[in-house]
């Protein structure tokens, strides 16, 4: 047995269900004790660099885990090419929801935030400027105009002072309006971005529930591409909250608060799948029985038989992928073989693609003008996120053999 199949039978050495609340306790725990020593101001640079290579971690998950597995799962040998093909179109829009789901997420946290940066503040600020100038210049063209009034020019000294002391009042109450609603969206979208960081952390509860259900490998696969994306992800997070002026045992206690969302997704990924298997055993009752699933993986050669002791052991054993009544030809969704449960992998690639290309890959293209230190910073993020697919595609080209 090699050093990565010990490895994961150590950390993952349960059923399904077990293993799946495991892994959510380690990508949730752990990212968020090394918070305690980040410090508060955080050098951009190695924060990109580390999320250079958790993007690389993460899309090697997806392409090189996920996707393969929901495409290839669900072939029975009575499945005809209709059926087939039908059962791609449902994973795909699997996959559309979850990317769609992250979409109108973002979209909408977007919205509630004002359009979010402060713009419509600044912009604000801008018109109030040119409103006091003009008024400024008025007065001016006012008080040349009036000069040779004689006795009526002190009072119009007077309305001019007055005026600009007035305008300078309205000013400063201005300035402070805008700070105190500035510092209030700065406010919100810290609760907003936590409440994103939620949604987020559910997602990730589905995955490992979905990933562990499908195989011990692809579940071991996806706890460690996620592990090395909460990371730079916690310590983003962990940033916001600080510059949005919580203490530092403060956002260290809102960040351990989302990682409540990782379990919900994660007791609802195992209430989804636990759901299709009770079905599924009404379908084929002994597919539960240990001396069922051991003989054929006796018979087959399978490693993967027993660890799949939950519906997957039938259906590897007999090479067709997920056996969910798939040699029962009609049965399923819409008649393709799938279960509710197969469209949980292909929804959490959806989102994990667009967090990985939309959420995070924009604020690697930016760049700070120095030509030198920007091509070094680049080549060095390409490296990095090189380092974390590789990682990925070891661990997939070894999954066999646990």
């Amino acid at each position: 047995m090699s050093f990565q199949a010990t490895a994961f039978a150590y950390l993952f050495p349960g059923t399904p269900m077990v293993n799946s609340i495991l892994a959510t306790a380690y990508i949730s725990i752990f990212p968020n004790l090394l918070l305690y020593f980040v410090p508060p101001q955080i050098n951009t640079s190695a924060l990109n660099i580390l999320v250079s290579f958790a993007v690389g971690g993460l899309l090697g998950d997806v392409f090189l885990h996920l996707l393969p597995h929901a495409f290839s799962a669900g072939h029975g040998a009575d499945l005809g090419h209709q059926a087939a093909e039908q059962k791609n179109v449902l994973l795909g829009l699997g996959l559309f929801g979850g990317f769609f789901f992250f979409f109108a997420m973002d979209k909408l946290m977007r919205v509630f935030n004002g359009g979010g940066d402060g713009h419509g503040h600044s912009h604000g600020g801008h018109s109030h400027s040119h409103s006091h100038s003009d008024s400024h210049q008025h007065d001016h063209e006012e008080k040349k105009d009036s000069a040779p009034a004689g006795p009526s020019d002190s009072e119009l000294r007077q309305r001019v002072v007055s005026s600009k002391k007035e305008t300078k009042e309205g000013v400063q109450v201005e300035n402070k309006d805008e700070k105190n609603a500035n510092k209030k969206d700065v406010k919100l979208s810290a609760y907003l971005n936590l409440f994103a960081d939620f949604t987020h952390n559910m997602t990730d509860g589905l995955a490992m529930a979905a990933s562990f259900y499908a195989s011990p490998g692809v579940g071991a696969t996806t706890a460690v591409a996620v592990f090395f994306h909460e990371i730079p992800h916690e310590v983003g997070d962990y940033a916001i909250l600080i510059q949005s002026g919580f203490s530092k045992k403060r956002a260290m206690m809102a960040q351990f608060t989302t990682a409540i969302g990782a379990f919900l997704g994660t007791i609802i990924g195992i209430i989804i799948e636990e759901a299709s298997l009770a079905g599924e055993s009404v379908v084929n009752p002994h597919i539960h029985d240990p001396a069922f699933i051991h003989a054929h993986a006796n018979a087959h050669g399978h490693d993967h038989a027993h660890a799949h002791a939950h519906a997957h052991a039938h259906a590897h054993a007999h090479g067709h992928g997920h056996a969910h009544g798939h040699s029962h030809g009609g049965l399923g969704l819409m008649g393709t073989g799938l279960r509710w449960g197969d469209l949980v992998i292909p929804f959490t690639a959806g989102g994990f693609i667009y967090i990985a290309t939309v959420g995070v890959i924009p604020d690697l293209l930016q760049v700070s003008g120095n030509m030198s230190k920007d091509r070094r910073q680049a080549l060095t993020e390409f490296a990095a996120m090189f380092v974390g697919l590789g990682l990925m595609a070891v661990i997939a080209w070894n999954e066999a053999s646990m």
